[in-house]
């Protein structure tokens, strides 16, 4: 990851034209800094004529040093996914409640972005999950995931059942009505409504969380984040799995989904001062001192 910034990518909430307004400010705020300022051409086409270079995601992945995303957490994940092969770090500004991801608040977005430009930020570098789908020996999808890949019965109402191997391990077969496989950023989603783990960012590890399942010694299980994770889909109705509730495949009997880390990381840029636990504490709604 750079640590010196010059080019700087502009991204906001999809459909959102409310973005508009603070995201021009921004811009020339980073144009005052000498920074050089692109633009997503979805984010564009809410701001009229737009004084700055328009770009596909994948184009400003290879051009931008940074990339600031006004939204939530979900505009985050979308871009995390897009820009982990780039190796662009991140920095997540909310407009409203502080998001897990986007916890920088618009109202102080200005005097943050200028300390990080300064130098003065911590970085947190976060795992993703690469997952393919087979269908017999041929593969047939393949996606990437920041939260969590989740394997469910569908919309049909039956359980799914399905068997789960470890580095080629047999661990079990269950009955449920899905199975998590989480990364720790995924821990405080879908996972933690599941009764998973919170896992703090900092651990290379991967959680699988099963989904109310028929047999209650059926646990959550923390492995290694070099571990490769199988699940064959051995009778289910109307199999599907989803990916970071982004995109989702159709499964059949017989399928098998590969889940293993991804190479590259994701940098996410946070003010000084910044606190994991305190945010855990905003958002859980934990005590306070």
């Amino acid at each position: 990851m750079k640590t010196s910034f010059k080019t700087v990518a502009l991204i906001g909430k999809y459909k959102s034209p409310e973005i508009a307004e603070p995201l021009l400010k921004l811009g020339r705020f980073l144009e005052r800094r000498g920074v050089k300022v692109l633009l997503d051409r979805l984010t564009a086409s809410h701001i009229g004529d737009c004084p700055y270079p328009v770009l596909g995601l994948e184009e400003l992945g290879r051009q931008a040093d940074l990339a600031i995303v006004i939204g939530g957490d979900g505009t985050m994940l979308n871009i995390a996914r897009t820009f982990a092969p780039y190796e662009v770090a991140l920095v997540g500004i909310n407009q409203g409640r502080l998001g897990f991801l986007t916890d920088i608040s618009i109202d102080t977005m200005f005097e943050t972005i200028g300390a990080i430009l300064d130098g003065k930020f911590v970085t947190e570098d976060r795992m993703l999950l690469a997952s393919e789908i087979f269908s017999g020996s041929e593969r047939v999808f393949d996606v990437l995931a920041f939260n969590d890949v989740v394997v469910s019965k569908g919309a049909k109402g039956s359980m799914i059942e399905f068997e789960v191997r470890i580095d080629g391990q047999f661990i079990y077969d269950q009955r449920s009505d899905g199975l998590i496989v989480a990364t720790p950023t995924g821990s405080t989603a879908y996972a933690l409504s599941s009764g998973g783990p919170i896992v703090h960012p900092s651990l290379n590890v991967i959680a699988l969380v099963p989904v109310c399942p028929h047999t209650l010694s059926n646990r959550p299980i923390v492995i290694g984040s070099d571990c490769t994770v199988e699940i064959i889909v051995r009778d289910a109705d109307d199999p599907r799995v989803h990916f970071d509730s982004h995109s989702h495949f159709d499964l059949h009997k017989g399928d098998r989904i590969v889940v293993r880390r991804y190479p590259h990381v994701i940098s996410l840029l946070h003010p000084l001062g910044h606190s994991y636990y305190g945010m855990l504490r905003e958002k859980l709604n934990w005590n306070r001192e």
